[in-house]
Order: structure tokens, then sequence, then C-alpha cells
């Protein structure tokens, strides 16, 4: 599976960058490493370089973690990112999700525990890869009062253009795919987030209300977007039915 695999590790402490470059590559794994979010960035400008997973530290020299990630995601690109910090609040993690991190490690941590985490999102990466390729026939959905072009990214509401992020368009291209029927967390976090479904996290539910607040004609009462408790989520195109 690692073969020809490329980790980028964006780590300004140079002793833990090269420790993990050194493992990484004794896992077979292909790893570069760069110092600041500039560089990281810059990389990734280079449509000739293929980056499979992004090791990314939070606090960085000039750029923070969270930017680069938000930055990062801007560009339209899906490459996993494992975030790394020493920052232990819930905020922090949420923030992390939030801009677009898939996973979230706190220092000092375990090796193999990193190791596992890589492998991880690799895996559910890969499976997500066999996902769009079988969904690449929806290139647009109409509901309510929305227009969503997914080819183009573009969203509008009652003909007003909305600026969603591109993890706010994976889940509604998510939804889209799946209308009526009731998606489990679990299914949210493997398949959108490329989490572990063992995960603890709020991130569904945030950005559920995200998409509530741009989409619904009331977010307060919403049609499209449901939470059914103990079961997850369920997306209805037409609306509640219960209304």
């Amino acid at each position: 599976m690692s073969k020809g695999i490329h980790i980028l590790v964006v780590e300004d402490e140079d002793h833990l960058a090269k420790g993990i470059k050194f493992n990484l590559e004794a896992e077979g794994y292909r790893a570069t490493t760069v110092g600041n979010g500039t560089s990281a960035l810059k990389l990734f400008e280079d449509r000739q370089v293929s980056v499979d997973l992004v090791i990314l530290d939070l606090m960085l020299p000039g750029m923070s973690g969270y930017a680069v990630c938000d930055a990062l995601r801007g560009t339209g690109r899906d490459v996993p990112i494992l975030m790394l910090s020493a920052r232990t609040l819930p905020e922090d993690r949420s923030r992390g999700f939030d801009v677009g991190a898939n996973q979230y490690l706190t220092k000092p941590f375990e090796l193999d525990e990193l190791l596992s985490r890589v492998k991880n999102l690799l895996t559910f990466a890969s499976k997500r890869k066999g996902l769009t390729a079988r969904s690449a026939e929806l290139e647009s959905f109409e509901f309510g009062e929305v227009m969503i072009d997914f080819e183009t990214h573009q969203v509008t509401v009652r003909d007003k253009p909305i600026r969603l992020t591109s993890l706010e368009m994976k889940l509604l291209h998510y939804f889209c795919m799946h209308p009526g029927r009731v998606i489990p967390r679990t299914e949210l976090l493997e398949n959108v987030w490329s989490m572990p479904s063992s995960v603890t996290t709020r991130a569904p539910d945030q950005f559920i209300r995200r998409l509530r607040k741009y989409l619904e004609p009331d977010p307060a009462k919403p049609r499209h977007f449901l939470t059914l408790r103990d079961a997850g989520y369920r997306f209805v195109p037409n609306g509640n039915e219960d209304d």
C-alpha cells in the first residue's frame, strides 16, 4: 500500500520533522519536510507534485496550521490532513476540523499511533476516491430554491450565490447522493471526513448547522437537513413530509 505514496510533513521543529520523516520512510512511504506554511502551499501550487497526505503542525512560524489548512482546502485539494498540536482544548480540536483537517493528534504522541493514523487516512482516502469515481455522474442538483453545480462548485439560493468551503460541498454532495436515506454519523465520518468511525467529534453537527444556515428557508425549523436522534441524519429534497 505504501509504495509510491508521498507524504508532506509541515513541522518547524527540526528534530521532530526528521524523526517523522525517518519513520515514514522506514514504512516505505516517500516523505518531504518543510518548516513553514508558505513553503507547504508553494509546493501545492505545482500541479506536477503529487501529495497523498499532509502531516501539519498547528504552531508554525508566520502562518498557523489553521491558516495553512484553510488555504489548502480553498484551492480545492482533497488531500487528507493530519493536524498535530500540543493544544488539548476541545475548541482547538473543533477549529481544526472546521478548517478541513481530517484528524487531530495531540503532542506528545506515540509513534505507533501516528503511523496508525496515517494508514487509516490513506485507506479512507482510497475508498473515497472509488466513491467519487462512482458518483461522478452527479454534476448538478436542485431542491427547494437551491441550485447546485458540483462541477464548478457554484451554489445559488433564490438566484443569490452562496460560497461554501470544499468540505461543506463534499458533505452536501454526499447528502445529494443519498436523498431520503438515514445516514449514521459514523458513515459521514468515514466517507466525508476520512475519519475512523470510533472518533468522537461534533464536526458533522457543526457542518450540518452551516448547511441549514445557508440553504434552509428557516434554519431554526429545518425541512431538508434533518437530525434523527440516535440514528443519524436525513436529507429530504422535497421538504420534511411531517411538517
